[in-house]
Protein backbone atom coordinates (compact mmCIF):
# COMPACT_ATOMS: atom_id res chain seq x y z
CA UNK A 1 0.00 0.00 0.00
CA UNK A 2 1.73 3.67 -0.65
CA UNK A 3 1.75 6.19 1.77
CA UNK A 4 -0.81 8.06 -0.17
CA UNK A 5 -3.11 5.26 -0.08
CA UNK A 6 -2.24 4.97 3.92
CA UNK A 7 -2.47 8.22 5.25
CA UNK A 8 -5.73 8.39 2.63
CA UNK A 9 -7.38 5.74 4.48
CA UNK A 10 -5.87 6.57 8.31
CA UNK A 11 -6.74 10.10 8.34
CA UNK A 12 -8.74 11.96 5.18
CA UNK A 13 -11.43 9.98 4.83
CA UNK A 14 -14.55 11.07 2.80
CA UNK A 15 -15.87 14.15 3.94
CA UNK A 16 -12.58 15.00 6.56
CA UNK A 17 -11.51 18.51 5.24
CA UNK A 18 -9.82 21.50 6.62
CA UNK A 19 -12.13 24.95 6.49
CA UNK A 20 -10.20 26.86 9.10
CA UNK A 21 -6.58 28.37 8.39
CA UNK A 22 -5.19 29.11 11.62
CA UNK A 23 -1.81 30.75 9.98
CA UNK A 24 -4.29 33.47 8.54
CA UNK A 25 -6.28 34.99 11.14
CA UNK A 26 -9.12 31.72 11.55
CA UNK A 27 -10.52 32.75 8.15
CA UNK A 28 -12.53 29.70 6.60
CA UNK A 29 -11.29 27.97 3.67
CA UNK A 30 -14.04 27.22 1.20
CA UNK A 31 -14.60 23.80 0.62
CA UNK A 32 -15.24 22.01 -1.47
CA UNK A 33 -12.46 23.93 -3.28
CA UNK A 34 -14.05 26.28 -6.26
CA UNK A 35 -12.29 26.37 -9.80
CA UNK A 36 -11.19 29.55 -11.34
CA UNK A 37 -13.99 29.78 -13.47
CA UNK A 38 -16.40 32.15 -13.04
CA UNK A 39 -19.32 30.08 -14.50
CA UNK A 40 -18.52 27.61 -11.74
CA UNK A 41 -21.95 28.08 -9.44
CA UNK A 42 -19.81 27.61 -6.73
CA UNK A 43 -18.12 31.15 -7.68
CA UNK A 44 -21.64 32.43 -8.57
CA UNK A 45 -22.69 35.97 -6.62
CA UNK A 46 -24.55 35.36 -3.41
CA UNK A 47 -27.71 36.62 -5.15
CA UNK A 48 -27.58 34.17 -7.61
CA UNK A 49 -26.98 31.35 -5.47
CA UNK A 50 -29.86 32.53 -3.31
CA UNK A 51 -32.19 32.70 -6.15
CA UNK A 52 -31.62 29.48 -7.08
CA UNK A 53 -31.72 28.14 -4.02
CA UNK A 54 -35.19 29.38 -3.14
CA UNK A 55 -36.66 28.20 -6.63
CA UNK A 56 -35.52 25.06 -5.69
CA UNK A 57 -37.05 24.90 -2.08
CA UNK A 58 -40.06 26.42 -3.46
CA UNK A 59 -40.55 23.57 -5.98
CA UNK A 60 -40.19 21.60 -2.41
CA UNK A 61 -42.90 23.21 -1.13
CA UNK A 62 -45.59 22.69 -4.06
CA UNK A 63 -44.80 19.21 -4.80
CA UNK A 64 -44.99 18.41 -0.84
CA UNK A 65 -48.04 20.62 -0.70
CA UNK A 66 -49.66 18.58 -3.81
CA UNK A 67 -49.17 15.02 -2.14
CA UNK A 68 -50.23 16.65 1.39
CA UNK A 69 -53.26 18.21 1.20
CA UNK A 70 -55.74 15.12 0.31
CA UNK A 71 -55.84 14.87 3.87
CA UNK A 72 -58.49 17.44 5.03
CA UNK A 73 -60.28 16.64 1.58
CA UNK A 74 -60.80 12.73 3.24
CA UNK A 75 -64.13 13.84 4.49
CA UNK A 76 -66.12 14.88 2.02
CA UNK A 77 -64.68 12.58 -0.67
CA UNK A 78 -65.77 9.77 1.95
CA UNK A 79 -69.30 10.75 1.84
CA UNK A 80 -69.38 11.32 -2.14
CA UNK A 81 -68.21 7.52 -2.48
CA UNK A 82 -64.57 6.87 -1.01
CA UNK A 83 -64.34 4.83 1.27
CA UNK A 84 -61.52 5.63 4.32
CA UNK A 85 -59.68 2.16 3.77
CA UNK A 86 -59.57 3.30 -0.30
CA UNK A 87 -58.35 6.69 0.68
CA UNK A 88 -55.65 5.10 2.92
CA UNK A 89 -54.44 2.44 0.19
CA UNK A 90 -54.15 5.52 -2.05
CA UNK A 91 -52.10 7.29 0.31
CA UNK A 92 -49.91 4.24 0.79
CA UNK A 93 -49.56 3.17 -3.21
CA UNK A 94 -48.94 7.13 -3.15
CA UNK A 95 -46.32 6.61 -0.95
CA UNK A 96 -44.85 3.80 -3.12
CA UNK A 97 -44.62 6.01 -6.30
CA UNK A 98 -42.03 8.20 -3.90
CA UNK A 99 -40.05 5.39 -3.48
CA UNK A 100 -39.67 4.40 -7.44
CA UNK A 101 -39.69 7.81 -8.60
CA UNK A 102 -36.24 8.58 -7.57
CA UNK A 103 -34.01 5.48 -8.98
CA UNK A 104 -36.27 6.06 -12.35
CA UNK A 105 -36.14 9.38 -12.95
CA UNK A 106 -32.45 10.85 -11.03
CA UNK A 107 -30.85 9.35 -13.77
CA UNK A 108 -31.78 11.83 -16.03
CA UNK A 109 -31.09 15.07 -13.82
CA UNK A 110 -27.43 13.20 -13.63
CA UNK A 111 -26.87 12.55 -17.42
CA UNK A 112 -28.72 15.77 -18.80
CA UNK A 113 -28.97 18.85 -16.12
CA UNK A 114 -31.37 19.73 -13.17
CA UNK A 115 -33.02 22.39 -15.34
CA UNK A 116 -34.97 20.11 -17.90
CA UNK A 117 -35.71 18.08 -14.64
CA UNK A 118 -37.32 20.65 -12.43
CA UNK A 119 -39.16 22.19 -15.80
CA UNK A 120 -40.42 18.88 -17.17
CA UNK A 121 -41.79 17.82 -13.43
CA UNK A 122 -43.64 21.13 -13.15
CA UNK A 123 -45.65 20.86 -16.17
CA UNK A 124 -46.13 17.13 -15.65
CA UNK A 125 -47.53 18.00 -12.21
CA UNK A 126 -49.72 20.67 -13.63
CA UNK A 127 -51.81 18.02 -15.76
CA UNK A 128 -51.84 15.24 -13.09
CA UNK A 129 -53.81 18.73 -10.95
CA UNK A 130 -56.08 19.16 -13.48
CA UNK A 131 -56.53 15.23 -13.39
CA UNK A 132 -56.98 15.33 -9.67
CA UNK A 133 -59.54 17.96 -9.57
CA UNK A 134 -61.65 16.10 -12.34
CA UNK A 135 -61.31 12.58 -10.72
CA UNK A 136 -64.73 10.37 -10.53
CA UNK A 137 -63.11 6.58 -9.77
CA UNK A 138 -60.80 4.57 -7.70
CA UNK A 139 -58.93 3.64 -10.58
CA UNK A 140 -58.75 8.25 -10.82
CA UNK A 141 -57.52 8.27 -7.29
CA UNK A 142 -55.04 5.57 -7.17
CA UNK A 143 -53.47 6.41 -10.23
CA UNK A 144 -52.91 10.21 -9.68
CA UNK A 145 -52.05 9.55 -6.09
CA UNK A 146 -48.97 7.20 -7.94
CA UNK A 147 -48.17 9.52 -11.17
CA UNK A 148 -47.78 12.68 -8.77
CA UNK A 149 -45.76 10.83 -6.07
CA UNK A 150 -44.10 9.14 -8.75
CA UNK A 151 -42.57 12.89 -10.29
CA UNK A 152 -42.93 14.11 -6.61
CA UNK A 153 -40.25 11.81 -5.45
CA UNK A 154 -37.44 14.34 -7.25
CA UNK A 155 -38.08 17.29 -4.69
CA UNK A 156 -35.79 15.28 -2.09
CA UNK A 157 -33.06 14.23 -4.30
CA UNK A 158 -32.94 17.77 -6.61
CA UNK A 159 -32.52 19.93 -3.66
CA UNK A 160 -29.79 18.11 -2.22
CA UNK A 161 -27.57 17.78 -5.45
CA UNK A 162 -28.58 21.95 -5.99
CA UNK A 163 -26.62 22.06 -2.56
CA UNK A 164 -24.30 20.23 -3.25
CA UNK A 165 -23.95 22.42 -6.31
CA UNK A 166 -23.48 25.67 -5.01
CA UNK A 167 -22.84 25.60 -1.03
CA UNK A 168 -19.67 25.32 0.74
CA UNK A 169 -19.24 22.99 3.85
CA UNK A 170 -19.86 25.70 6.48
CA UNK A 171 -22.96 26.81 4.65
CA UNK A 172 -24.80 23.46 4.31
CA UNK A 173 -26.25 23.28 7.80
CA UNK A 174 -28.50 26.27 7.28
CA UNK A 175 -29.19 25.63 3.52
CA UNK A 176 -30.63 22.30 4.64
CA UNK A 177 -33.00 23.92 7.47
CA UNK A 178 -33.88 26.19 4.75
CA UNK A 179 -34.71 23.27 2.77
CA UNK A 180 -36.60 21.10 5.58
CA UNK A 181 -38.67 24.35 6.01
CA UNK A 182 -39.99 24.74 3.12
CA UNK A 183 -40.65 20.91 2.96
CA UNK A 184 -42.57 21.17 6.05
CA UNK A 185 -44.37 24.40 4.51
CA UNK A 186 -46.24 22.25 2.12
CA UNK A 187 -46.52 19.39 4.13
CA UNK A 188 -47.90 21.14 6.73
CA UNK A 189 -49.52 24.43 6.00
CA UNK A 190 -51.35 23.38 2.94
CA UNK A 191 -53.67 20.97 4.85
CA UNK A 192 -54.03 23.73 6.96
CA UNK A 193 -55.22 26.11 3.83
CA UNK A 194 -56.66 22.97 1.81
CA UNK A 195 -59.18 22.60 5.14
CA UNK A 196 -60.56 26.13 4.40
CA UNK A 197 -60.73 25.42 0.85
CA UNK A 198 -62.96 21.99 1.25
CA UNK A 199 -65.10 23.73 3.40
CA UNK A 200 -65.65 26.87 1.67
CA UNK A 201 -65.36 25.58 -2.05
CA UNK A 202 -65.55 21.86 -1.66
CA UNK A 203 -62.45 19.73 -2.43
CA UNK A 204 -62.42 20.19 -6.18
CA UNK A 205 -61.00 23.08 -6.01
CA UNK A 206 -58.03 22.56 -3.18
CA UNK A 207 -56.77 20.79 -6.80
CA UNK A 208 -57.92 23.82 -8.99
CA UNK A 209 -55.93 26.06 -6.93
CA UNK A 210 -52.83 23.37 -7.23
CA UNK A 211 -53.15 24.12 -10.94
CA UNK A 212 -53.10 27.69 -10.30
CA UNK A 213 -49.83 27.35 -8.40
CA UNK A 214 -48.10 25.14 -10.97
CA UNK A 215 -49.24 27.33 -13.94
CA UNK A 216 -47.61 30.45 -11.93
CA UNK A 217 -44.73 28.91 -11.78
CA UNK A 218 -44.01 27.42 -14.50
CA UNK A 219 -42.89 30.57 -16.34
CA UNK A 220 -40.64 31.29 -13.43
CA UNK A 221 -38.58 28.26 -13.44
CA UNK A 222 -38.86 28.57 -17.15
CA UNK A 223 -37.40 32.01 -17.95
CA UNK A 224 -35.65 32.51 -13.49
CA UNK A 225 -34.00 28.87 -12.66
CA UNK A 226 -30.46 28.30 -14.00
CA UNK A 227 -28.44 24.79 -14.38
CA UNK A 228 -26.46 24.66 -11.31
CA UNK A 229 -24.51 20.89 -12.64
CA UNK A 230 -21.10 21.73 -13.37
CA UNK A 231 -18.52 20.22 -15.04
CA UNK A 232 -14.90 21.56 -15.25
CA UNK A 233 -13.11 21.31 -18.33
CA UNK A 234 -9.32 20.64 -18.60
CA UNK A 235 -7.51 21.68 -21.55
CA UNK A 236 -10.99 22.36 -23.43
CA UNK A 237 -12.10 18.45 -23.01
CA UNK A 238 -14.64 17.44 -19.90
CA UNK A 239 -13.67 14.07 -18.83
CA UNK A 240 -16.08 11.43 -18.95
CA UNK A 241 -15.58 9.96 -15.75
CA UNK A 242 -14.10 11.26 -12.58
CA UNK A 243 -10.31 10.10 -11.93
CA UNK A 244 -10.19 9.07 -9.03
CA UNK A 245 -11.28 12.01 -6.88
CA UNK A 246 -10.72 10.62 -3.25
CA UNK A 247 -7.20 9.91 -4.41
CA UNK A 248 -6.53 13.45 -5.89
CA UNK A 249 -7.86 15.11 -2.98
CA UNK A 250 -5.87 12.81 -0.64
CA UNK A 251 -3.08 14.06 -2.33
CA UNK A 252 -3.28 17.38 -1.91
CA UNK A 253 -4.06 16.81 2.06
CA UNK A 254 -1.04 15.10 1.94
CA UNK A 255 0.93 18.15 0.60
CA UNK A 256 -0.69 20.10 2.98
CA UNK A 257 0.53 18.03 5.76
CA UNK A 258 4.53 17.74 4.67
CA UNK A 259 6.43 19.97 6.11
CA UNK A 260 7.79 23.32 4.79
CA UNK A 261 11.08 22.86 3.78
CA UNK A 262 12.02 26.51 4.63
CA UNK A 263 10.74 25.88 8.35
CA UNK A 264 13.58 26.36 11.05
CA UNK A 265 14.73 23.33 13.26
CA UNK A 266 11.77 22.49 15.86
CA UNK A 267 9.20 23.70 13.72
CA UNK A 268 8.78 21.02 11.37
CA UNK A 269 5.08 20.53 12.35
CA UNK A 270 4.34 23.64 10.66
CA UNK A 271 2.03 23.65 7.36
CA UNK A 272 3.18 25.49 3.86
CA UNK A 273 0.85 28.54 4.56
CA UNK A 274 1.30 29.47 0.82
CA UNK A 275 0.67 26.44 -1.03
CA UNK A 276 -2.20 25.18 1.57
CA UNK A 277 -3.69 27.50 3.64
CA UNK A 278 -5.09 29.77 0.80
CA UNK A 279 -8.77 30.66 1.45
CA UNK A 280 -9.80 32.40 -1.68
CA UNK A 281 -9.78 31.09 -5.08
CA UNK A 282 -8.48 33.66 -8.10
CA UNK A 283 -11.50 34.21 -11.15
CA UNK A 284 -9.68 33.96 -14.08
CA UNK A 285 -11.42 37.03 -15.54
CA UNK A 286 -10.02 35.66 -19.22
CA UNK A 287 -12.63 33.14 -19.38
CA UNK A 288 -15.91 34.37 -20.72
CA UNK A 289 -19.16 34.89 -18.74
CA UNK A 290 -22.27 32.98 -19.93
CA UNK A 291 -25.08 34.96 -21.94
CA UNK A 292 -28.55 34.93 -20.00
CA UNK A 293 -28.94 32.71 -23.27
CA UNK A 294 -26.34 30.03 -22.57
CA UNK A 295 -27.21 30.06 -18.76
CA UNK A 296 -30.72 29.12 -19.57
CA UNK A 297 -29.78 26.70 -22.06
CA UNK A 298 -32.32 23.68 -21.87
CA UNK A 299 -29.95 20.81 -21.78
CA UNK A 300 -26.32 20.21 -20.31
CA UNK A 301 -25.37 16.63 -20.88
CA UNK A 302 -22.55 14.44 -19.52
CA UNK A 303 -20.67 12.46 -21.79
CA UNK A 304 -20.67 8.69 -20.93
CA UNK A 305 -22.60 5.81 -21.95
CA UNK A 306 -25.86 3.98 -21.84
CA UNK A 307 -24.63 1.83 -19.04
CA UNK A 308 -23.58 4.30 -17.02
CA UNK A 309 -27.32 6.29 -17.52
CA UNK A 310 -28.71 3.24 -16.32
CA UNK A 311 -26.35 1.91 -13.46
CA UNK A 312 -27.64 4.72 -11.49
CA UNK A 313 -30.80 2.77 -11.23
CA UNK A 314 -29.79 0.14 -9.31
CA UNK A 315 -26.57 2.03 -7.50
CA UNK A 316 -28.03 3.12 -4.73
CA UNK A 317 -29.19 0.01 -3.57
CA UNK A 318 -25.61 -1.11 -3.71
CA UNK A 319 -24.40 2.16 -1.88
CA UNK A 320 -26.84 1.54 0.80
CA UNK A 321 -25.93 -1.82 1.82
CA UNK A 322 -21.76 -1.38 1.50
CA UNK A 323 -21.46 2.25 3.34
CA UNK A 324 -22.71 2.34 6.84
CA UNK A 325 -23.06 5.59 7.47
CA UNK A 326 -25.65 5.79 4.16
CA UNK A 327 -27.70 3.23 5.79
CA UNK A 328 -27.68 4.46 8.81
CA UNK A 329 -28.96 7.96 7.53
CA UNK A 330 -31.59 6.05 5.44
CA UNK A 331 -32.77 4.35 8.69
CA UNK A 332 -33.05 7.81 10.56
CA UNK A 333 -34.90 9.81 7.79
CA UNK A 334 -37.33 6.44 7.24
CA UNK A 335 -38.27 5.99 11.19
CA UNK A 336 -39.14 9.71 11.89
CA UNK A 337 -40.96 10.27 8.51
CA UNK A 338 -43.11 8.04 8.31
CA UNK A 339 -44.13 8.34 12.10
CA UNK A 340 -44.96 11.73 10.79
CA UNK A 341 -46.57 10.13 8.12
CA UNK A 342 -48.94 7.88 9.99
CA UNK A 343 -49.40 10.84 12.30
CA UNK A 344 -51.36 12.90 9.43
CA UNK A 345 -52.90 9.88 7.97
CA UNK A 346 -54.37 8.73 11.65
CA UNK A 347 -55.33 12.61 12.58
CA UNK A 348 -57.40 12.85 9.28
CA UNK A 349 -59.06 9.62 9.92
CA UNK A 350 -59.88 9.70 13.43
CA UNK A 351 -60.28 13.75 14.37
CA UNK A 352 -64.14 13.16 12.19
CA UNK A 353 -65.30 11.12 14.75
CA UNK A 354 -66.56 11.78 18.34
CA UNK A 355 -65.73 13.20 21.17
CA UNK A 356 -63.38 15.54 18.41
CA UNK A 357 -66.12 16.01 15.48
CA UNK A 358 -64.34 17.93 13.24
CA UNK A 359 -64.81 19.35 9.78
CA UNK A 360 -62.16 19.43 6.94
CA UNK A 361 -61.00 23.30 8.21
CA UNK A 362 -60.64 21.65 11.88
CA UNK A 363 -58.21 18.78 10.61
CA UNK A 364 -56.33 21.52 8.29
CA UNK A 365 -55.78 23.46 11.64
CA UNK A 366 -54.10 20.41 13.24
CA UNK A 367 -51.05 20.63 10.68
CA UNK A 368 -50.37 24.57 12.72
CA UNK A 369 -48.37 22.80 15.78
CA UNK A 370 -45.97 20.54 14.04
CA UNK A 371 -45.52 23.41 11.91
CA UNK A 372 -44.48 25.62 14.64
CA UNK A 373 -42.29 22.70 15.88
CA UNK A 374 -40.40 22.46 13.17
CA UNK A 375 -39.88 25.79 12.51
CA UNK A 376 -38.75 26.48 16.43
CA UNK A 377 -36.33 23.58 15.56
CA UNK A 378 -35.12 24.29 12.53
CA UNK A 379 -34.57 27.98 13.82
CA UNK A 380 -32.11 26.20 16.37
CA UNK A 381 -30.29 23.65 14.31
CA UNK A 382 -29.06 25.50 11.16
CA UNK A 383 -27.09 28.66 12.97
CA UNK A 384 -26.19 26.11 15.50
CA UNK A 385 -25.19 23.46 13.31
CA UNK A 386 -22.74 25.65 11.29
CA UNK A 387 -21.48 27.88 13.91
CA UNK A 388 -20.59 24.13 16.36
CA UNK A 389 -18.64 22.95 13.52
CA UNK A 390 -16.65 25.74 13.33
CA UNK A 391 -15.76 25.98 16.74
CA UNK A 392 -15.35 22.26 17.14
CA UNK A 393 -12.91 22.45 13.92
CA UNK A 394 -10.79 25.18 15.48
CA UNK A 395 -10.38 22.76 18.48
CA UNK A 396 -9.24 20.69 15.55
CA UNK A 397 -6.58 21.98 14.25
CA UNK A 398 -8.86 23.63 11.50
CA UNK A 399 -9.92 20.09 10.33
CA UNK A 400 -13.73 19.39 9.92
CA UNK A 401 -15.23 16.10 10.20
CA UNK A 402 -18.63 15.32 9.24
CA UNK A 403 -19.86 13.83 13.24
CA UNK A 404 -19.34 17.36 14.48
CA UNK A 405 -22.67 17.69 13.64
CA UNK A 406 -24.15 14.88 14.78
CA UNK A 407 -23.66 16.53 18.38
CA UNK A 408 -27.03 18.40 17.83
CA UNK A 409 -29.45 15.42 16.50
CA UNK A 410 -28.49 14.21 19.87
CA UNK A 411 -29.72 17.03 21.99
CA UNK A 412 -33.01 16.83 20.05
CA UNK A 413 -33.19 13.15 20.60
CA UNK A 414 -35.88 13.56 23.69
CA UNK A 415 -38.93 15.15 22.13
CA UNK A 416 -39.18 12.43 19.60
CA UNK A 417 -40.65 9.77 21.81
CA UNK A 418 -42.23 12.25 24.14
CA UNK A 419 -44.25 13.69 21.09
CA UNK A 420 -45.41 10.59 20.18
CA UNK A 421 -46.16 9.06 23.43
CA UNK A 422 -48.38 12.21 23.69
CA UNK A 423 -50.03 12.47 20.59
CA UNK A 424 -50.80 8.51 20.76
CA UNK A 425 -52.32 8.35 24.11
CA UNK A 426 -53.92 11.23 23.34
CA UNK A 427 -55.91 9.78 20.48
CA UNK A 428 -56.36 6.43 22.55
CA UNK A 429 -57.95 7.88 25.74
CA UNK A 430 -59.95 10.74 23.46
CA UNK A 431 -58.36 13.53 25.69
CA UNK A 432 -58.76 17.01 24.84
CA UNK A 433 -57.90 18.14 21.02
CA UNK A 434 -55.12 20.42 23.15
CA UNK A 435 -53.09 16.90 23.96
CA UNK A 436 -53.03 15.61 20.71
CA UNK A 437 -51.54 18.98 19.25
CA UNK A 438 -49.05 19.30 21.72
CA UNK A 439 -47.61 15.76 20.91
CA UNK A 440 -47.84 16.64 17.50
CA UNK A 441 -45.92 19.66 17.87
CA UNK A 442 -43.21 18.31 20.21
CA UNK A 443 -42.97 15.23 17.86
CA UNK A 444 -42.34 18.04 14.82
CA UNK A 445 -39.63 19.51 17.51
CA UNK A 446 -37.38 16.75 17.53
CA UNK A 447 -38.10 15.68 13.63
CA UNK A 448 -36.80 18.75 12.09
CA UNK A 449 -33.31 19.15 13.12
CA UNK A 450 -32.54 15.12 13.22
CA UNK A 451 -33.89 15.45 9.29
CA UNK A 452 -31.55 18.64 8.44
CA UNK A 453 -28.83 17.19 10.66
CA UNK A 454 -28.81 14.04 8.94
CA UNK A 455 -29.33 15.17 5.44
CA UNK A 456 -25.74 17.89 6.17
CA UNK A 457 -24.25 14.90 7.43
CA UNK A 458 -24.20 12.65 4.21
CA UNK A 459 -23.81 15.63 2.20
CA UNK A 460 -20.62 16.05 3.42
CA UNK A 461 -19.64 13.02 4.05
CA UNK A 462 -20.03 11.55 0.61
CA UNK A 463 -20.66 14.52 -2.03
CA UNK A 464 -19.57 12.84 -4.78
CA UNK A 465 -22.59 10.26 -4.57
CA UNK A 466 -24.87 13.10 -2.99
CA UNK A 467 -27.37 11.72 -5.84
CA UNK A 468 -27.61 7.91 -5.69
CA UNK A 469 -27.34 8.00 -1.61
CA UNK A 470 -30.22 10.57 -1.40
CA UNK A 471 -32.24 8.14 -3.88
CA UNK A 472 -31.41 5.34 -1.11
CA UNK A 473 -32.50 7.44 1.18
CA UNK A 474 -35.60 8.38 -0.53
CA UNK A 475 -36.48 4.62 -1.52
CA UNK A 476 -35.68 3.43 2.05
CA UNK A 477 -37.77 6.15 3.57
CA UNK A 478 -40.91 5.74 1.37
CA UNK A 479 -40.98 1.60 1.44
CA UNK A 480 -40.70 2.69 5.28
CA UNK A 481 -43.83 4.86 5.04
CA UNK A 482 -45.67 2.62 2.47
CA UNK A 483 -45.63 -0.41 4.55
CA UNK A 484 -46.72 1.66 7.49
CA UNK A 485 -49.56 2.87 6.19
CA UNK A 486 -50.84 -0.32 4.58
CA UNK A 487 -50.60 -2.05 7.81
CA UNK A 488 -51.87 0.58 10.28
CA UNK A 489 -55.18 0.00 10.08
CA UNK A 490 -54.98 -3.15 11.46
CA UNK A 491 -52.13 -2.60 13.37
CA UNK A 492 -53.98 -0.40 15.39
CA UNK A 493 -57.24 -2.95 15.22
CA UNK A 494 -55.14 -5.31 17.16
CA UNK A 495 -53.37 -3.15 19.55
CA UNK A 496 -54.90 0.09 19.46
CA UNK A 497 -53.81 3.50 18.59
CA UNK A 498 -51.96 4.47 22.05
CA UNK A 499 -49.58 1.27 21.19
CA UNK A 500 -48.72 1.92 17.70
CA UNK A 501 -47.38 5.34 18.67
CA UNK A 502 -45.79 3.86 21.90
CA UNK A 503 -43.88 1.21 19.87
CA UNK A 504 -42.94 4.13 16.99
CA UNK A 505 -41.65 6.16 19.80
CA UNK A 506 -39.33 3.51 20.95
CA UNK A 507 -38.51 2.34 17.89
CA UNK A 508 -37.18 6.07 17.10
CA UNK A 509 -35.79 6.55 20.18
CA UNK A 510 -33.57 3.50 19.68
CA UNK A 511 -32.83 4.39 16.07
CA UNK A 512 -32.31 7.83 16.23
CA UNK A 513 -30.23 7.23 19.64
CA UNK A 514 -27.71 5.25 18.07
CA UNK A 515 -26.39 8.48 16.53
CA UNK A 516 -23.71 8.59 18.93
CA UNK A 517 -22.30 5.11 17.92
CA UNK A 518 -21.61 7.65 14.63
CA UNK A 519 -20.12 10.91 16.96
CA UNK A 520 -17.25 8.56 18.34
CA UNK A 521 -17.03 6.07 15.73
CA UNK A 522 -18.47 7.47 12.15
CA UNK A 523 -14.84 8.12 11.36
CA UNK A 524 -13.46 4.71 11.29
CA UNK A 525 -16.63 3.82 9.77
CA UNK A 526 -15.74 6.31 6.67
CA UNK A 527 -12.24 4.97 6.74
CA UNK A 528 -13.04 1.66 6.51
CA UNK A 529 -16.25 2.45 3.46
CA UNK A 530 -13.37 4.69 1.30
CA UNK A 531 -12.55 2.30 -0.70
CA UNK A 532 -16.34 1.43 -2.07
CA UNK A 533 -16.79 5.58 -2.01
CA UNK A 534 -13.99 5.83 -3.88
CA UNK A 535 -15.24 2.99 -6.87
CA UNK A 536 -18.52 4.75 -6.67
CA UNK A 537 -17.41 7.89 -7.02
CA UNK A 538 -15.73 7.00 -10.20
CA UNK A 539 -18.75 5.52 -11.90
CA UNK A 540 -20.39 9.30 -11.39
CA UNK A 541 -20.61 11.61 -14.54
CA UNK A 542 -17.51 13.93 -14.16
CA UNK A 543 -17.72 16.30 -11.44
CA UNK A 544 -15.53 18.91 -9.53
CA UNK A 545 -13.13 17.30 -7.36
CA UNK A 546 -12.59 18.43 -3.44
Amino acid sequence: MSVATTHEDKDWPPGTVRIEDLFQGDKIIQQPRPTSDPNDPLNWSRWRKYLNFGLACTYVMLVYADVNAVTPTWGPMNEYGFSYDILNDSYATGCAGLALGGPLLIPFALKYGRRPVYILSLLSQFAIAIWTAKLETVGDLIAVNTLNCFLGALCEIMVQMTIADCFFVHQRGRMNSFYVWFLFIGGSLAPLAAGYVTVDQGWRWVWWWMVILFGISIPIYIFGFEETKYVPKHDGIEPVELQDPLALASSAHLKALEPDSKAADGETNAFNANTVHSTDVEIDHSIPLKSYRQRLSFLQTSPGSWSQFFRHAYQPLQIFVSIPAVFYICLVYAIINSTMTIAITVSSEYLYDPPWNFNSADVGLMSLPPFIGISLGLLVTGPVSDWIILRLAKRNNGIYEPEMRLWVIAAFVPFLPAGAFMFGIGLGHEASWGVTAVGFGMLAFGTAPAASIALTYMTDSYQDIIADSMVALTVTRNIVATIFVFAISPWIDGIGVQNVFIMCGVLMTVIVGSVFIFIFFGKRLRVKAARKYRYFAERQYATRVM
